[in-house]
Parts: C-alpha cells; structure tokens; sequence
C-alpha cells in the first residue's frame, strides 16, 4: 500500500458501503473496512485481498472503540485521506408506537457515530493539512412518515456536515454529504412486493437506485477534482427530493 491514499468506511461489509469500498479501490485508495457485522467483514476482506483492504470490527458509538481505530491505522499507515461515514441503522414506527431504545438506537449510530468518527478524523486531518469527508444521509431527512428517529438522524448529518465545512476549510478539509433515496440494497428487497413496486412508482425515473450510484458520487467527492466543494449534500435519489410523492 506504499504510495497509496489511506480511506475509512463505515458500515463496509455489505450493500452501499460493500460497493464504495469497491469503487475505492479501483480508484487508488486502500481501505480500512470499518463494520460490526465480523462474518461479512472478513469476507470482504477475503474476497478483495488484504493488500487492499483491511476489515475492522469497531462499533462507532463507543468512542473508545473510535479512538483505538484512529490510533492503529496512523501507527499503521501515517496518514488518512479520506473518511466515508456510511454506517447506519433504521428502526421505523409511527412516533405514537416508537419506543425510547428505537429513538436511542438510531440517533446513536446515525448521528453519534458519525459525529465520533468525524472528531477523531478532525484532530488528525487538520494535523496534516489535508482530508476528505464525507457523511452518507439519506433523501430522508426531508421527512418520511415513521420514520421520526431515522429523518432527524440524517437531518443531523446533513448539519453536522455543514458545520465541519465550515470549521475545517481553512485546513484544506472538505466535508460534504450525499443523500440517497431509494436504492436496490438487501434492506429494499425484504419489502414486501406491493410496497416496493408503490416506491418505485413514486420515483420521477420510475427505477430505484444502484449502489454503485451512491459510490460513483463517493468517489466523486474524495477525488482531487473537489477541492473547492464543500459543505454540501448532493441527493442521489432519482429526483424523489424535488417534489415527487406517492
């Protein structure tokens, strides 16, 4: 990996974050594949090859599960590139039957892990002088019904993206965020037929999205052609964001 630029991503072993890890890889990058999910993470690492990625098992809500990540991969590799924080959970319910640990459950993956692992790359990226952010929302955060926990969540990485642009320009740090909508994940294919094809219908390109959408757009914003892009959230969604309801 001499030579190469160091990145970090979250939720790596399967779906949108399986397919940026990928898309990083054929861009350049060696990839520190960051997930909870250890039999799928070992995996990955199996099918890419360890000389090009790396699976670790951290929990990102526990900050000092984060700060043992940064640690080892600056003993290890010196240097951090770029961070894509994609990991997230949803536990949807109409507000009136959501419980307190749903709530807790998603604004701390969603929310406070982003925010953790944001800190850590900070501390080190400013250091350097240099880094690459980017935070995955969703078209969400517009409003979805029962999804009160899930919605502020990715509201939340939505500003808190804001806000590092602002704080960290200076340092030659973009930080930026990429909303999806509906993409063909494992997570979509468990709807039921009916809702699925009702989702779809509601999209303005009457398709769902793919993966390696969202990944394009991740390598877009880590890329060198980026340099003055910054503090924004760019929606790959099929154009659901402008207006488009079922």
């Amino acid at each position: 990996m001499i030579g190469k630029k160091i990145a970090i991503v979250t939720g790596a072993a399967k779906g949108i974050g399986k397919a940026i890890t990928k898309r990083l890889l054929s861009d350049g990058f060696f990839v520190v594949a960051v997930d909870t999910d250890i039999e799928e993470g070992q995996k990955l690492e199996n099918e890419l090859g360890r000389e090009f990625v790396e699976f670790q098992n951290v929990n990102i809500c526990d900050e000092q599960h984060v700060k043992t990540l940064f640690t080892s991969i600056i003993n290890n590799y010196k240097r951090i590139d770029a961070l894509v924080n994609n990991a997230g959970i949803i536990r949807d319910n109409m507000i009136w039957k959501m419980s307190v640990e749903d709530f807790d459950a998603v604004i701390n993956v969603n929310l406070k892990g982003t925010w953790l692992m944001c800190r850590e790359a900070a501390i080190i990226m400013k250091l350097q002088n240099f880094g690459k952010i980017v935070n995955i929302a969703s078209r969400a955060w517009l409003g979805n019904r029962g999804q009160s926990n899930y919605s502020a969540s990715k509201a939340g990485v939505v500003a808190l993206s804001r806000v590092l642009a602002l704080e960290l320009g200076k340092y030659n740090i973009s930080v930026n965020a990429v909303a999806p909508g509906l993409i063909d994940t494992p997570l979509t294919q468990k709807l039921e037929k009916e809702v699925l094809q009702k989702l779809i219908e509601a999209q303005p390109t009457k398709t769902m999205g793919q993966p390696s959408d969202v990944a394009n757009t991740v390598s877009f914003l880590v890329s060198d052609k980026t340099g003055f892009i910054t503090g924004q959230t760019i929606y790959v969604d099929g154009g659901k964001s402008i207006g488009a309801n079922m």
